[in-house]
Protein backbone atom coordinates (compact mmCIF):
# COMPACT_ATOMS: atom_id res chain seq x y z
CA UNK A 1 0.00 0.00 0.00
CA UNK A 2 1.36 3.41 -1.37
CA UNK A 3 1.22 6.35 1.33
CA UNK A 4 4.14 8.34 -0.08
CA UNK A 5 3.41 12.37 -0.09
CA UNK A 6 0.11 11.66 1.71
CA UNK A 7 -0.82 13.82 4.61
CA UNK A 8 -0.70 12.99 8.39
CA UNK A 9 -3.59 13.07 10.74
CA UNK A 10 -3.35 15.84 13.18
CA UNK A 11 -5.77 13.61 15.37
CA UNK A 12 -3.14 11.83 17.60
CA UNK A 13 -1.80 12.08 20.83
CA UNK A 14 1.52 10.80 21.34
CA UNK A 15 1.62 8.79 24.94
CA UNK A 16 4.75 6.94 24.33
CA UNK A 17 7.64 7.24 26.77
CA UNK A 18 4.42 7.32 29.71
CA UNK A 19 3.60 4.82 31.82
CA UNK A 20 -0.36 4.80 33.20
CA UNK A 21 -2.09 2.10 35.53
CA UNK A 22 -5.53 3.16 36.04
CA UNK A 23 -8.99 2.35 37.51
CA UNK A 24 -10.68 -0.19 34.75
CA UNK A 25 -14.34 1.48 34.47
CA UNK A 26 -17.45 -0.20 32.55
CA UNK A 27 -15.13 -1.11 28.99
CA UNK A 28 -12.36 -3.46 31.43
CA UNK A 29 -14.04 -6.57 30.42
CA UNK A 30 -13.46 -5.50 26.52
CA UNK A 31 -10.08 -4.80 27.04
CA UNK A 32 -9.32 -8.20 29.94
CA UNK A 33 -11.23 -10.30 26.62
CA UNK A 34 -8.80 -8.83 24.42
CA UNK A 35 -5.84 -9.75 26.37
CA UNK A 36 -6.35 -13.27 26.51
CA UNK A 37 -6.93 -13.22 22.85
CA UNK A 38 -3.82 -12.12 22.02
CA UNK A 39 -2.41 -13.85 24.45
CA UNK A 40 -3.46 -16.80 22.35
CA UNK A 41 -2.09 -15.03 19.13
CA UNK A 42 1.53 -14.39 20.98
CA UNK A 43 1.82 -17.98 21.94
CA UNK A 44 1.41 -16.52 25.95
CA UNK A 45 -0.95 -17.64 28.77
CA UNK A 46 -4.29 -16.94 28.60
CA UNK A 47 -4.89 -17.33 32.47
CA UNK A 48 -2.05 -14.76 33.33
CA UNK A 49 -3.53 -12.41 30.73
CA UNK A 50 -7.15 -12.56 32.45
CA UNK A 51 -5.34 -12.56 36.03
CA UNK A 52 -3.34 -9.32 34.96
CA UNK A 53 -6.32 -7.77 33.29
CA UNK A 54 -8.38 -7.89 36.61
CA UNK A 55 -4.91 -6.80 39.05
CA UNK A 56 -4.98 -3.90 36.41
CA UNK A 57 -8.51 -2.87 37.87
CA UNK A 58 -6.76 -2.41 41.45
CA UNK A 59 -5.27 0.10 41.73
CA UNK A 60 -5.24 4.10 40.09
CA UNK A 61 -2.13 5.87 39.38
CA UNK A 62 -0.29 7.69 36.22
CA UNK A 63 3.53 8.13 36.14
CA UNK A 64 5.30 10.17 33.28
CA UNK A 65 8.82 8.22 32.72
CA UNK A 66 10.44 11.44 30.97
CA UNK A 67 11.89 11.53 27.40
CA UNK A 68 12.38 8.03 25.42
CA UNK A 69 14.49 7.75 22.01
CA UNK A 70 12.85 5.29 19.24
CA UNK A 71 14.06 3.78 16.89
CA UNK A 72 13.70 4.74 13.11
CA UNK A 73 11.57 1.54 12.19
CA UNK A 74 9.07 2.71 15.37
CA UNK A 75 9.12 6.58 14.31
CA UNK A 76 8.69 5.50 10.29
CA UNK A 77 5.70 3.35 11.68
CA UNK A 78 4.31 6.05 13.93
CA UNK A 79 4.14 8.07 10.51
CA UNK A 80 2.36 5.50 8.87
CA UNK A 81 -0.38 5.12 11.18
CA UNK A 82 -1.00 9.28 11.27
CA UNK A 83 -1.09 8.91 7.44
CA UNK A 84 -3.66 6.01 7.68
CA UNK A 85 -5.45 8.02 10.22
CA UNK A 86 -5.59 10.43 7.47
CA UNK A 87 -6.60 8.10 5.05
CA UNK A 88 -9.35 7.02 7.20
CA UNK A 89 -10.73 10.70 7.94
CA UNK A 90 -11.14 11.78 4.22
CA UNK A 91 -12.61 7.47 3.84
CA UNK A 92 -15.17 8.40 6.33
CA UNK A 93 -16.00 11.81 5.81
CA UNK A 94 -16.64 11.52 1.97
CA UNK A 95 -18.91 8.13 2.64
CA UNK A 96 -20.81 9.67 5.53
CA UNK A 97 -21.71 12.93 3.54
CA UNK A 98 -22.80 10.67 0.54
CA UNK A 99 -25.28 8.48 2.29
CA UNK A 100 -26.71 11.85 4.20
CA UNK A 101 -25.31 10.85 7.78
CA UNK A 102 -23.98 14.86 8.43
CA UNK A 103 -20.46 15.32 9.47
CA UNK A 104 -18.25 12.87 10.19
CA UNK A 105 -17.10 12.98 13.53
CA UNK A 106 -13.14 12.24 13.75
CA UNK A 107 -11.73 9.88 16.40
CA UNK A 108 -8.29 10.27 17.91
CA UNK A 109 -5.00 7.71 17.57
CA UNK A 110 -3.21 7.47 20.66
CA UNK A 111 0.12 6.15 20.33
CA UNK A 112 1.13 4.30 23.76
CA UNK A 113 4.33 2.59 25.22
CA UNK A 114 3.04 -0.27 27.64
CA UNK A 115 0.43 0.84 29.63
CA UNK A 116 -2.21 3.51 29.09
CA UNK A 117 -5.40 4.99 30.54
CA UNK A 118 -8.41 5.95 28.42
CA UNK A 119 -11.89 6.49 29.42
CA UNK A 120 -12.65 2.82 29.42
CA UNK A 121 -9.84 1.88 31.67
CA UNK A 122 -6.21 0.74 31.72
CA UNK A 123 -4.92 -1.70 29.35
CA UNK A 124 -0.70 -2.72 28.42
CA UNK A 125 0.67 -3.31 25.74
CA UNK A 126 -0.56 -7.36 25.74
CA UNK A 127 -4.11 -6.16 24.98
CA UNK A 128 -3.12 -4.51 21.38
CA UNK A 129 -4.84 -2.19 19.63
CA UNK A 130 -8.35 -1.52 20.77
CA UNK A 131 -11.07 1.34 20.79
CA UNK A 132 -12.83 2.92 23.58
CA UNK A 133 -16.37 4.88 22.67
CA UNK A 134 -15.85 6.63 26.00
CA UNK A 135 -13.90 9.20 24.30
CA UNK A 136 -14.25 7.87 21.22
CA UNK A 137 -9.94 6.96 20.55
CA UNK A 138 -8.03 4.07 19.47
CA UNK A 139 -4.93 3.08 21.57
CA UNK A 140 -2.21 1.29 19.68
CA UNK A 141 1.24 -0.02 21.09
CA UNK A 142 3.64 -0.40 18.28
CA UNK A 143 5.42 -3.09 19.15
CA UNK A 144 2.58 -4.86 18.16
CA UNK A 145 3.03 -4.67 14.64
CA UNK A 146 6.53 -5.53 15.60
CA UNK A 147 5.09 -8.67 17.10
CA UNK A 148 2.83 -8.74 13.56
CA UNK A 149 6.54 -8.63 12.01
CA UNK A 150 7.34 -12.05 14.31
CA UNK A 151 4.74 -13.70 14.07
CA UNK A 152 3.14 -13.29 10.95
CA UNK A 153 5.78 -12.32 8.20
CA UNK A 154 3.75 -8.87 7.45
CA UNK A 155 7.25 -6.39 7.19
CA UNK A 156 6.99 -4.17 4.49
CA UNK A 157 3.64 -4.54 4.04
CA UNK A 158 1.60 -1.00 5.22
CA UNK A 159 -2.12 -2.50 3.77
CA UNK A 160 -1.69 -5.23 7.03
CA UNK A 161 -1.29 -2.64 9.97
CA UNK A 162 -3.67 -0.21 8.02
CA UNK A 163 -6.14 -3.23 8.40
CA UNK A 164 -5.42 -3.23 12.19
CA UNK A 165 -6.14 0.58 12.30
CA UNK A 166 -8.94 0.27 10.09
CA UNK A 167 -10.67 -2.45 12.08
CA UNK A 168 -10.68 0.03 15.47
CA UNK A 169 -11.88 2.95 13.22
CA UNK A 170 -14.72 0.62 12.13
CA UNK A 171 -15.97 0.39 15.86
CA UNK A 172 -15.90 4.02 15.70
CA UNK A 173 -18.52 4.19 12.67
CA UNK A 174 -20.38 1.51 14.85
CA UNK A 175 -20.48 3.89 17.92
CA UNK A 176 -21.28 6.78 15.60
CA UNK A 177 -24.15 5.18 14.14
CA UNK A 178 -25.57 3.73 17.10
CA UNK A 179 -24.83 -0.26 16.34
CA UNK A 180 -22.37 -0.83 18.87
CA UNK A 181 -24.17 0.70 21.73
CA UNK A 182 -27.32 -1.08 21.05
CA UNK A 183 -24.69 -4.17 20.59
CA UNK A 184 -23.59 -3.84 23.88
CA UNK A 185 -26.98 -3.01 25.97
CA UNK A 186 -28.28 -6.28 24.03
CA UNK A 187 -25.23 -7.86 25.05
CA UNK A 188 -25.98 -6.89 29.00
CA UNK A 189 -29.52 -8.16 28.78
CA UNK A 190 -28.73 -11.82 27.58
CA UNK A 191 -26.79 -15.06 28.37
CA UNK A 192 -23.73 -15.44 27.94
CA UNK A 193 -23.61 -17.51 24.32
CA UNK A 194 -25.76 -15.03 22.63
CA UNK A 195 -23.69 -11.99 24.25
CA UNK A 196 -20.82 -13.45 22.45
CA UNK A 197 -22.59 -14.20 18.64
CA UNK A 198 -23.69 -10.60 19.57
CA UNK A 199 -20.05 -9.42 19.98
CA UNK A 200 -18.99 -11.82 16.73
CA UNK A 201 -21.18 -9.60 14.55
CA UNK A 202 -20.12 -6.33 15.88
CA UNK A 203 -16.07 -7.50 15.38
CA UNK A 204 -17.36 -8.99 11.81
CA UNK A 205 -18.70 -5.51 10.95
CA UNK A 206 -15.72 -3.70 11.78
CA UNK A 207 -14.02 -6.05 9.91
CA UNK A 208 -16.72 -5.52 7.06
CA UNK A 209 -16.30 -1.81 7.13
CA UNK A 210 -12.19 -1.94 6.96
CA UNK A 211 -12.80 -3.52 3.56
CA UNK A 212 -15.32 -0.66 2.94
CA UNK A 213 -12.33 1.94 4.00
CA UNK A 214 -9.62 -0.01 1.88
CA UNK A 215 -12.40 0.20 -1.49
CA UNK A 216 -12.64 3.72 -1.01
CA UNK A 217 -9.25 4.66 -0.20
CA UNK A 218 -7.94 2.98 -3.64
CA UNK A 219 -10.92 4.50 -5.47
CA UNK A 220 -9.66 7.91 -4.63
CA UNK A 221 -5.79 7.57 -4.46
CA UNK A 222 -5.24 3.93 -6.03
CA UNK A 223 -2.87 3.58 -3.47
CA UNK A 224 -3.41 -0.75 -2.95
CA UNK A 225 -0.52 -3.06 -4.49
CA UNK A 226 -0.15 -6.54 -5.73
CA UNK A 227 -0.81 -8.34 -3.15
CA UNK A 228 -2.11 -6.05 -0.33
CA UNK A 229 -5.24 -7.55 0.12
CA UNK A 230 -3.54 -11.08 0.41
CA UNK A 231 -1.32 -10.20 3.34
CA UNK A 232 -5.02 -8.87 4.78
CA UNK A 233 -6.78 -11.79 4.58
CA UNK A 234 -4.05 -13.58 5.77
CA UNK A 235 -3.53 -11.19 9.06
CA UNK A 236 -7.61 -11.75 9.20
CA UNK A 237 -6.95 -15.84 9.00
CA UNK A 238 -4.70 -15.83 11.46
CA UNK A 239 -6.59 -13.35 14.28
CA UNK A 240 -10.05 -15.86 14.10
CA UNK A 241 -11.16 -17.09 16.88
CA UNK A 242 -10.71 -20.93 15.56
CA UNK A 243 -7.21 -20.59 15.02
CA UNK A 244 -6.11 -18.70 18.03
CA UNK A 245 -8.02 -21.35 20.27
CA UNK A 246 -6.92 -24.03 18.10
CA UNK A 247 -3.02 -23.14 18.73
CA UNK A 248 -3.65 -22.34 22.10
CA UNK A 249 -5.96 -25.64 23.25
CA UNK A 250 -5.85 -27.55 20.45
CA UNK A 251 -9.89 -27.20 19.91
CA UNK A 252 -11.53 -24.66 19.20
CA UNK A 253 -15.33 -23.95 21.62
CA UNK A 254 -17.18 -21.91 18.68
CA UNK A 255 -20.29 -21.36 22.13
CA UNK A 256 -17.14 -19.16 23.36
CA UNK A 257 -16.21 -17.08 19.92
CA UNK A 258 -15.93 -13.06 20.64
CA UNK A 259 -14.60 -12.46 16.98
CA UNK A 260 -15.61 -14.82 14.60
CA UNK A 261 -13.72 -18.10 13.16
CA UNK A 262 -10.89 -17.04 10.15
CA UNK A 263 -13.06 -17.62 7.63
CA UNK A 264 -16.00 -15.00 8.66
CA UNK A 265 -13.34 -12.38 9.47
CA UNK A 266 -11.39 -12.75 5.56
CA UNK A 267 -14.67 -13.06 4.25
CA UNK A 268 -16.03 -9.92 5.69
CA UNK A 269 -13.05 -7.91 4.73
CA UNK A 270 -13.34 -9.27 1.20
CA UNK A 271 -16.69 -8.13 0.55
CA UNK A 272 -16.59 -4.60 2.43
CA UNK A 273 -13.60 -4.03 -0.17
CA UNK A 274 -14.97 -5.98 -3.04
CA UNK A 275 -18.35 -3.67 -2.83
CA UNK A 276 -18.15 -0.37 -0.57
CA UNK A 277 -21.63 -0.86 0.16
CA UNK A 278 -22.82 0.28 3.97
CA UNK A 279 -26.23 -0.80 3.62
CA UNK A 280 -24.84 -4.16 4.23
CA UNK A 281 -24.56 -5.30 7.92
CA UNK A 282 -23.84 -8.26 10.10
CA UNK A 283 -26.46 -7.26 11.92
CA UNK A 284 -29.09 -7.56 8.91
CA UNK A 285 -28.12 -11.47 8.07
CA UNK A 286 -31.04 -13.41 10.20
CA UNK A 287 -29.63 -16.60 11.48
CA UNK A 288 -26.20 -16.80 13.28
CA UNK A 289 -24.91 -19.43 11.57
CA UNK A 290 -24.95 -17.38 8.05
CA UNK A 291 -22.16 -14.70 9.09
Amino acid sequence: MRLDGRRSSSNVEDRRGMSTSAKVGGGGILGIIVAVAIAYFTGGDPTAALVEGVQQQMQAKTETVGEQEFSEEEQALAEDCKKIMASTEDVWTKVFQENGWGEYQYPTLVLFSNQVNSACGSATAAVGPFYCSGDQKLYVDLSFFTEMKRQLGVEGNTFAYAYVIAHEIGHHVENLMGTLNKAHVAMNQTDKVTANQLSVRLELLADYYAGVWAHYEDQMNHSMEYGDLEKGLELAKAIGDDWLQKKAQGRATPESFTHGTSEQRKRWLKRGYETGDMRVSTFNVQNYSDL
